[in-house]
C-alpha cells in the first residue's frame, strides 16, 4: 500500500544496501509494486522499512509533483501543503523583522515549531529571527533544480531529530546523482502589469557509480521576478481610503492623524516646554494650511469645523500607498555541485557543497516627519526665527511670533529597503555497510550572512539641526540638495550571521525475525554548534521609525536517540524511538514516541502515534537580545477617552511593546498525538483520515502587556518587571493622562496552547481509453486553536484574524484544501489544481473582544457581518512532449483572475491577506517556457 497525498507518489523509494543505511536520502526509481524492494525510508524514522506507510502521516512531493503545480520555489511548494497555516512567512512580508524570508509554519504553531532539514539534517536558521524572536529557516534558500523530492512529516518528531519537530518535519532531499545533463527557460507576466518573470535552471553530471564507480554533477539556477506596484491593482486594494464602502479614510495628510503629505501642513502653535521642538500644541481655535498648493496627486480638504476627524482646517490628503509594492523585487540565484565516490559494493563517500543568494527590493511610501520611535515627532513644531534672528522661511506664522506644528512626507527622498541574503553549505559523508551494521556519517558547515539596506529613514539630530537652523526647505524640497538630503536620511547597512555546524553517525540493523519481518534497531549520535549575530541597524537610536533589535548567541548540542521497529504480526507493527538532547545553556531534554500500525485487512489500516516534544528557546529569547514590535492598539477606557474628549489622540495607534531576553527561560514542551487510518479498496483509489492533537506548554511570550495597560488605565501600581513609556501629552489636552507609547517586560514561560484536526487524502487514478486520469484531494480542518493563560482565561483563534501579533494579522483560516486533476494522452499533459482557503471573522482576540474591523466615527462594524470571504482560485498547467528530448510547458495561473478577499485587518498587505491570498492581487498570470534534455 503506498503512502499518498495531493501530489501523485508515482516513484518508490528504494534503498540499495548503501543507502538503507540512512533515515533521510534515497534513490528514487520506478519499480512494480509487487517487486518492491525491503529498503524503503521516510522522513520519520531512522529505518529502512518494507513499506512507506508509516504510523505517521508523510506528504511526499516528487520533482514530477512539482512540474505539474507549476511552482517555481521551495517556499511555494511547502507553503502550498494544506497543513500549513498560522504564523507562515510569505516572501511578500518585507515590514517585519525578518523581510524577504520565507517559513512554514505545520499546525499553525507558528515558524519556530517547525524543523526543516536538509537531506534529512539540520539548516542554518534564517539569520534575522521572525518579530525578532522564532527562529526559521528561509526557503527561499533552498535550490528547486536540485530537488528530487520533498517529503512533509505531518507529526511530532522530537524522538528522531530533537528541537523545533513539535508540528512536523519538512525534509528537503536533493538528487543523489545526475548523469547528463538538462536546462530549462522560462518567463511570466501578470495580465494586470508588474511581476515579470524570468527563469533559468541547468544542470549536468559524469560518472555511473555502477561502472565508473563515481558521478559527480552541477546544478545552477537563477530567478528574477519584478515588483508589483499597489498603483497596478484596483480598488480596495490600491487605496486607505474607504470611505465609499463605509470604511474609515487612512489618507496620509490628516493633521489629527499624526500624518503628512509630501505638500505638508501647519498649523499655528506655542511649545509647551520652552526650548522643545517636540513639544508643540495648536493655538485654540487655530487652523492647520497647506506648505504649499496641493498637487494633482492630492485632494485639497476644507474642513475648519474638523467634522472628518482628520483635524481642523486645510490640507492636502495623498494616496502615498501608491508608492509601495504588493510584491516586492525578487532574484534568486544558486549553484550546487555533489560528488560521490563507490569506495565498495556497499560503501560510498560524497560531498556536496553550495551557494545560494535570495535579494529582496521592497520599495516604501514616503517616511513621515511624524513618527513615535525611538524619538516622538508627532508634535513637532518650526521655530519663528532662526538662531541669528531671521524668521524661519518654512514657517508661514514667523512673522506672529508663532512656531508652526509640522506635518510632512519627505518626498524627496527615496524609501526602500534591500535585503540580500547569502547561504553557503557544505557535506561531506560516508554511508555503506560494516559487517551486519548500516552506517551514515556526516560532517556539515553552514553559515548564513544577510546583507541588510535600509534607506529612506530620518536622521533625529539631524532633522532637529535642520529644523532649527532652516536648512531643509519643506516649501519647495526640489530646491534640498544631494548633500542635505544625504545627511537628513543616511543609507543604513549592516550585515547578520548565523551558522549551524554538525557531525553525526547513523546505524541500524536488523535484529532477529519476528513474524511481521525483521525486528530493526537504530542508533545515532550528532554534535553540532549554533550561533547568531544579529546588530542592531540602529544601535544609537538616531534614525526614526526602528526600533531597537538585535541578537547574539552560541550553543552547542549533544544528542543521542534509537528507534526500534517491530512487526510483532504481518499485520500489526510497533514502532518505539527516543532522543536525549543536551544544551549548553540550558540543560537537557529527553523526548520519547511510540506508534503503531495495524492491517486488518490488506485493504486497510489503522495507524497512531503519541509523542512528546520541545523547542529550546532561540537566542532572541535567551541570550543577548532586546526586540520592540508594533500592533495597532485601540484604547477602550472609557476615562480616557473621555479626558480627551475622544480626539485623535485616542485613536488607534501603533503601541511599541519592547521585550528582552531571559536566560532563564525553560524549553517549550509538547505532547503531540495522531490517529487515523489508510484505506485502499480498489487499485485505482486510496485514502487517509488522519486526527491530530497537540498541546504546547510552556510557551515562550512576553509578559502580556494587557495586564500592565489595565493597571495602567485603572491607576494602580503596574505588577512585577513591567515598565510602560509614556507618550507626549495630548497637545489639545495636555493635562490628560498620557497614553501608553511602549511597554517592556523580558520573555517568560507562561501559556499554554492546544490544537487539533483532521487531515484528509484522496488519491484516485486510472485509465481513461488512451489517456490516464490522476485526481489528488487533501484538505484539512482546525477545529480548535486555543491559547490558554495563567489566570484560566483562554482565547480562541480557529477561524478569525488571532493570533494577531504572531501571524502579522494573517489569522488562523479553519479550512485550506486543494484539489489537483491531472489528464494524459499522448505527448500531451494537463493539469489543473484547486485552491481553497476558508473565510474568517475579523476578529482578535489577543488585541480586543468582538469585532476588530470598525469604522472609527460611527462604532459599526466593517464590514457588517464582519467576516472576510473565502478566496478560491485555480492554476492550470500544461505541457508538450516535442521529441524525446525536448519539452514545451506552460501555463496560467489564476486562471479566473480571482481578486483576493476584502481584508482590512490583515497589516501587511493593504486590505488583503498576501499569506493565503497573494495570487489575488497578483492576478491572472501568463508563463511559457522550454525544457531540454541532452
Amino acid at each position: 500500500m503506498y503512502a499518498h497525498n495531493r501530489f501523485r507518489i508515482s516513484h518508490v523509494l528504494v534503498f540499495s544496501g548503501i543507502a538503507a543505511a540512512t533515515a533521510a536520502t534515497a534513490q528514487t526509481v520506478s519499480v512494480d509494486p509487487e517487486d518492491r524492494l525491503p529498503a524503503i525510508v521516510v522522513t520519520g524514522s531512522a529505518l529502512p522499512r518494507a513499506s512507506v506507510e508509516t504510523p505517521s502521516p508523510v506528504v511526499v512531493i516528487d520533482s514530477l509533483d512539482i512540474e505539474r503545480s507549476g511552482l517555481t520555489t521551495v517556499s511555494d511548494v511547502v507553503r502550498s501543503v494544506t497543513a500549513d497555516n498560522s504564523g507562515t512567512i510569505p516572501t511578500a512580508f518585507t515590514n517585519g523583522l525578518a523581510p524577504g524570508a520565507s517559513g512554514v509554519a505545520l499546525r499553525g504553531l507558528t515558524v519556530n515549531s517547525t524543523l526543516v532539514l536538509i537531506d534529512g539534517r539540520r539548516v542554518a536558521s534564517n539569520a534575522q529571527s521572525d518579530d525578532g524572536q522564532r527562529s526559521f529557516v528561509d526557503l527561499n534558500t533552498i535550490p528547486l533544480s536540485a530537488v528530487d523530492r520533498i517529503e512533509v512529516l505531518k507529526d511530532g518528531a522530537s524522538s528522531l531529530y530533537g528541537a523545533d519537530a513539535i508540528a512536523g518535519v519538512v525534509n528537503v532531499i536533493l538528487k543523489h546523482d545526475l548523469t547528463g545533463a538538462n536546462a530549462s527557460a522560462e518567463i511570466g507576466n501578470s495580465q494586470h502589469g508588474g511581476g515579470f518573470e524570468k527563469r533559468f535552471d541547468a544542470a549536468f553530471g559524469a560518472g555511473n557509480l555502477q561502472t565508473d564507480r563515481y558521478n559527480a554533477y552541477v546544478a545552477t539556477e537563477y530567478q528574477g521576478d519584478n515588483r508589483i506596484l499597489v498603483s497596478q491593482r484596483g480598488f480596495p486594494f490600491n487605496t486607505p481610503d474607504l470611505v465609499s464602502i463605509g470604511g474609515n479614510n487612512g489618507l496620509p495628510g490628516q493633521p489629527g492623524l499624526f500624518s503628512g503629505s509630501t505638500y505638508g501642513s501647519v498649523t499655528p502653535g506655542t511649545l509647551t516646554t520652552p526650548g522643545d521642538l517636540t513639544s508643540g500644541v495648536p493655538i485654540d481655535g487655530a487652523l492647520s494650511q497647506p506648505l504649499r498648493p496641493c498637487g494633482p496627486d492630492s485632494t485639497t480638504v476644507n474642513d475648519p469645523e474638523n467634522t472628518r476627524g482628520g483635524g481642523a482646517g486645510s490640507y492636502c490628503t495623498q494616496n502615498l500607498a501608491l508608492r509601495t509594492d504588493v510584491q516586492p523585487a525578487q532574484e534568486r540565484l544558486g549553484i550546487y555541485s555533489r560528488f560521490t565516490f563507490k569506495l565498495s559494493d556497499t560503501g560510498e563517500a560524497y560531498l556536496n557543497a553550495g551557494y545560494y543568494q535570495n535579494r529582496v527590493v521592497a520599495d516604501a511610501g514616503p517616511t513621515q516627519i511624524q513618527n513615535g520611535v525611538p524619538n516622538n515627532t508627532n508634535d513637532l513644531a518650526l521655530p519663528p526665527t532662526l538662531p541669528g534672528g531671521a524668521l524661519t522661511p518654512n514657517n508661514p506664522f514667523s512673522a506672529q511670533g508663532e512656531y508652526a506644528l509640522i506635518n510632512y512626507a519627505f518626498g524627496d527622498i527615496a524609501s526602500y529597503s534591500d535585503y540580500i541574503n547569502h547561504v553557503v553549505r557544505a557535506v561531506g559523508g560516508m554511508r555503506g555497510m560494516f559487517g551486519d551494521w548500516n552506517y551514515d556519517t556526516a560532517v556539515v558547515v553552514n553559515h548564513t550572512w544577510l546583507d541588510t539596506t535600509l534607506a529612506g529613514l530620518i536622521d533625529y539630530p539631524q532633522l532637529i539641526s535642520d529644523i532649527t537652523n532652516g536648512t531643509y526647505n519643506f516649501i519647495d524640497p526640489s530646491k534640498n540638495s544631494a548633500q542635505v538630503r544625504a545627511a537628513l536620511s543616511p543609507t543604513l547597512r549592516k550585515t547578520s550571521t548565523s551558522d549551524m555546524d554538525s557531525i553525526d553517525l547513523r546505524v541500524n540493523r536488523p535484529l532477529t525475525d519476528l513474524q511481521g519481518g525483521a525486528l530493526g534497531l537504530a542508533l545515532g549520535a550528532e554534535v553540532r554548534h549554533e550561533a547568531q549575530d544579529d546588530p542592531d541597524i540602529n544601535p544609537n537610536f538616531i534614525s526614526q521609525g526602528l526600533p531597537p533589535a538585535h541578537t547574539l548567541g552560541s550553543r552547542t548540542v549533544t544528542a543521542i536517540y534509537g528507534e526500534i521497529d517491530a512487526p510483532i504480526l504481518s499485520s500489526f507493527e510497533v514502532d518505539a524511538s527516543a532522543r536525549y538532547d543536551h544544551y549548553t545553556n540550558f540543560g537537557g531534554a529527553f523526548d520519547p514516541k511510540i506508534g503503531f500500525k495495524w492491517s486488518p485487512i490488506e485493504s486497510a489500516a489503522l495507524r497512531g502515534t503519541f509523542s512528546r516534544g520541545f523547542r529550546t528557546p532561540s537566542f532572541a529569547e535567551s541570550g543577548s537580545s532586546a526586540v520592540e514590535g508594533f500592533t495597532t492598539y485601540t484604547i477602550e477606557d472609557p476615562n480616557f477617552i473621555a479626558a480627551h474628549h475622544n480626539d485623535g489622540y485616542t485613536a488607534p495607534y501603533a503601541l511599541g511593546q519592547s521585550i528582552i531576553a531571559n536566560p532563564d527561560l525553560r524549553p517549550e514542551r509538547s505532547s503531540s498525538a495522531t490517529f487515523g487510518g489508510v484505506l485502499q479498496p480498489t487499485g485505482w483509489l486510496n485514502a487517509s483520515l488522519d486526527y491530530y492533537a497537540i498541546k504546547k506548554t510552556g510557551v515562550i511570550v512576553q509578559s502580556d502587556p494587557n495586564a500592565a495597560l489595565s493597571d495602567y488605565f485603572a491607576g494602580n501600581a503596574l505588577p512585577p518587571g513591567y515598565v510602560i513609556i509614556t507618550d507626549a501629552p495630548d497637545p489639545l489636552y495636555p493635562d490628560a493622562p498620557r497614553r501608553p507609547l511602549a511597554v517592556q517586560a523580558p520573555y517568560i514561560n507562561a501559556n499554554s496552547l492546544r490544537t487539533d484536526g483532521i487531515d484528509l487524502d484522496l488519491r484516485a487514478a486510472f485509465p481513461i481509453g488512451d489517456a490516464h486520469f490522476i485526481s489528488d484531494l487533501t484538505a484539512t480542518k482546525i477545529f480548535s486553536w486555543s491559547m490558554h493563560f495563567p489566570d484560566g482565561t483562554t482565547q480562541q483563534y480557529a477561524g478569525n484574524n488571532g493570533p494577531y501579533i504572531l501571524s502579522s494579522g494573517a489569522g488562523t483560516p479553519r479550512y485550506r484544501a486543494n484539489w489537483a486533476n491531472t489528464l494524459s494522452i499522448g505527448n500531451w499533459e494537463t493539469t489543473a489544481t484547486i485552491y481553497y482557503t476558508s473565510g474568517m471573522y475579523l476578529s482578535a482576540p489577543d488585541i480586543t473582544s468582538g469585532c476588530f474591523s470598525i469604522n472609527f466615527t460611527t462604532g459599526n462594524n466593517f464590514p457588517g457581518n464582519c467576516r472576510t470571504p473565502s478566496f478560491t482560485y485555480v492554476d492550470l498547467t500544461g505541457r508538450y512532449r516535442v521529441t524525446q528530448q525536448v519539452e514545451v510547458f506552460g501555463g496560467i495561473d489564476n486562471v479566473f483572475d480571482r481578486k483576493p478577499p476584502f481584508d482590512p485587518l490583515d497589516y501587511v498587505g493593504l486590505n488583503y491577506n498576501p499569506t493565503y491570498a497573494q495570487a489575488g492581487i497578483i492576478g491572472r498570470f501568463f508563463n511559457l517556457g522550454v525544457r531540454v534534455k541532452f
